[in-house]
């Protein structure tokens, strides 16, 4: 019999035995099929919250007032999301909020620069930080708090706690009248 000079001389037995393993894999995959999925639909990937862009809320943009420098738009509003190289005269501050099984939130404000002075705004409009914040809790589902109370026969599952002894305590000795010096003298 005639053996190629790359094969081992035990590829015969692996072959066999990784034939069988993946055969029993499979046969014991197919008779966990309900199983699989059950478990499947118990395990969801974490989704994370995606946040893009600057917040703008309805307080700040009514802070803006006309012939303000950009400067003074830039400690109000933060720094803009885009500044065109072609529209030096306009910034632009968008945000996104992507959540899970929650429609995106998407809001677009431009500031516009006469001069170096503010100019005019434009956008969608704003929400007040009060509505945003009750936005982002109310997608979560109130989880019901159990009670925090115990019955007695609860308690009596626990041992009772001794009492503290009324064995006096060692004085304290009292604090030095005068102190070591901290440096040597010479």
């Amino acid at each position: 019999m005639h053996r190629p000079m790359f094969a081992p001389a035990c590829w015969g037995a692996r072959r066999g035995a990784i034939v069988l393993s993946a055969l029993g894999l499979c046969t014991g995959l197919a008779g966990c099929a309900g199983t699989g999925e059950r478990l499947a639909s118990m395990v969801t990937p974490y989704k994370v919250d995606v946040v893009q862009g600057n917040f703008i809320s309805r307080e700040q943009v009514q802070a803006l007032q006309p012939g303000m420098g950009r400067q003074q738009v830039r400690e109000i509003l933060g720094t803009p999301l885009m500044v065109s190289l072609f529209h030096g005269d306009r910034w632009e501050y968008v945000f996104t909020l992507k959540r899970p099984d929650v429609p995106a939130q998407t809001r677009k404000l431009t500031v516009f620069f006469k001069d170096n002075m503010l100019d005019r705004v434009e956008g969608d409009e704003m929400p007040s930080e009060a509505e945003f914040v009750a936005s982002l809790s109310s997608r979560r589902a109130q989880a019901k708090v159990p009670p925090l109370e115990a019955t007695e026969a609860q308690l009596e599952r626990f041992p009772k706690a001794k009492p503290a002894s009324a064995a006096p305590a060692a004085p304290t000795p009292a604090p030095a009248a005068s102190y070591p010096p901290l440096e040597s003298r010479r």
